[in-house]
């Protein structure tokens, strides 16, 4: 049985959806102001690594990630770049469906924005009114009377006590305590007009974390089986949904909450408010990765080893970025296409009766341990190079399926230059030989070994080696190339 560790209950637990054989899956997305970032990468691929485990167990999964597309720094943006609010994030929603493209990142079955549920979150905040745990300030906001939810705490383990104001919650004069939360803002004259909503308490704006609340409940209803996020998600937005919502109707907002890991820099979690943080698209792009999407392009080869540097380690381990860490990814992923070049992947499917298949089940049904996933197609991809066995190769394809990995072809993978492995570095600042030339040099090769001139054929296998290609020669002459 799938095996899910809970950050509310702080334990493993059966995974057992509230209607038998039906999975509801709601993960917070991205506020739309600027490219993602990997760490951003780091959410978006872990859970779909998640819905993809639940499909293949046989699950009819209900994904739902939002697009927060109203709030300060997207104002800021908007203002700063002399843009409306729509424009810029139309603009990042875009660049962010080609970085989820990329990297492999199937798209959500449904992927509310925000701006959408309005009322649906004048809802909720009348319904906390009511009940006395929201109220109007003299500032126009409308907060959450934290001290009236006595639950709260519960996901993040921190007590009222512990959160002295100044710390992590902003004070604000007009609140009745600084640790009250905003659900409501009010609208100041000098922000722009398409910031601001009619509502009982005059124009404004919802707050970040009533956004989640009300999107959740009106496309998925309560409780979710699964509510997801990054690790700095869990206090305080997971925290304050769960007042919003528990609050407002009873009962539990999700039965389990998970919570990918961070991407660290040099210990310290990568973020844009550190300045620390390195684009998925200055990553993985050829060429600008700023260009809009009529002209952006990427590189797969290093798409794919973004996802499987991922991918190999577990979801909520703390994970770090470095560049020595991608080029080892690269390296070992190329070992796996490797396998595929030398061995023709039979196309038969999975046998889950087979050992390698079995102990990647067990990993994926441990909390998704994709890092032991992987462990199982590298014995796989040992075994094909060992009795070039079609069944292996095949059952390493099927098996990676799962995990979006090794489903280019293994002849392109190879050819398509990369930054990230140890002959590119070595190769310093010196121009990277395009296909067309080194078809050239192949066709030299082949010409001086056919008049016997093997000093010259070897002569040029050295410099394609030296400028970080390898040659396979083939039985009948044919000779395929790959780079290092």
């Amino acid at each position: 049985m799938l095996q899910i560790y809970n950050t509310l209950s702080r334990t493993k637990e059966p995974f057992k959806p509230a209607q038998a054989g039906q999975v509801r899956m709601y993960v917070c997305g991205m506020t739309v102001y600027d490219f993602c970032h990997l760490g951003h990468a780091r959410m978006l691929v872990s859970f779909d690594v998640v819905q993809r485990w639940l499909r293949a167990s046989g699950l009819a999964v209900d994904y739902v990630r939002n697009i927060t597309d109203i709030d300060d720094k997207i104002i800021r943006r908007a203002v700063e770049t002399g843009r409306r609010i729509g424009e810029v994030t139309e603009f990042y929603i875009a660049a962010m469906h080609a970085d989820e493209q990329a990297l492999g990142v199937e798209s959500p079955d449904r992927e509310p924005r925000a701006t959408q549920y309005v009322g649906e979150m004048l809802d909720i905040i009348g319904k906390l009114e009511q009940k006395g745990l929201a109220y109007q300030a003299d500032d126009g906001d409308v907060n959450y009377a934290v001290r009236g939810f006595p639950g709260y705490g519960k996901l993040s383990g921190k007590t009222l006590d512990d959160l002295r104001a100044g710390e992590r919650v902003a004070v604000g004069s007009a609140k009745r305590d600084p640790l009250d939360f905003v659900l409501w803002k009010s609208a100041k004259a000098e922000e722009p007009a398409d910031t601001k909503w009619e509502s009982p308490y005059g124009l404004g704006r919802p707050g970040w974390h009533i956004e989640c609340s009300a999107m959740s409940k009106s496309l998925l209803g309560l409780p979710l089986d699964i509510h997801g996020g990054g690790p700095d998600l869990k206090f305080p937005h997971h925290e304050n949904e769960i007042a919003q919502t528990e609050g407002a109707f009873g009962g539990a907002l999700a039965n389990i909450w998970m919570h990918c890991g961070p991407l660290m820099v040099d210990s310290d979690k990568m973020s844009k408010s550190l300045g620390n943080f390195r684009t998925i698209r200055q990553t993985i792009a050829q060429g600008d990765p700023t260009a809009d999407e009529a002209t952006y392009r990427v590189n797969l080869r290093e798409a794919e080893m973004v996802r499987f540097f991922i991918v190999r380690n577990h979801y909520r381990s703390p994970q770090n970025y470095t560049p020595d860490n991608l080029v080892d990814a690269q390296n070992a992923l190329d070992r796996l296409y490797q396998a595929l070049q030398n061995v023709a992947a039979d196309d038969q499917g999975i046998d889950w009766n087979e050992p390698q298949a079995q102990a990647f089940k067990a990993a994926m049904d441990d909390d998704f341990n994709s890092s032991g996933a992987v462990a199982a197609l590298f014995e796989l991809a040992s075994e094909a190079n060992r009795g070039k066995s079609a069944r292996s190769a095949g059952q390493m394809k099927a098996l990676a399926s799962l995990l979006g990995l090794l489903q280019q072809d293994p002849a392109a993978y190879f050819q398509s230059p990369t930054r990230y492995s140890a002959a590119a570095i070595e190769q310093g600042q010196r121009a990277m030989l395009e296909a067309d030339a080194i078809q050239s040099l192949i066709d030299a090769r082949a010409a001086a070994k056919a008049a016997r001139n093997f000093a010259e054929a070897d002569r040029i296998r050295a410099e394609l080696r030296d400028a970080g290609i390898e040659l396979d020669d083939k039985p009948g002459g044919l000779t395929q190339w790959r780079r290092a």
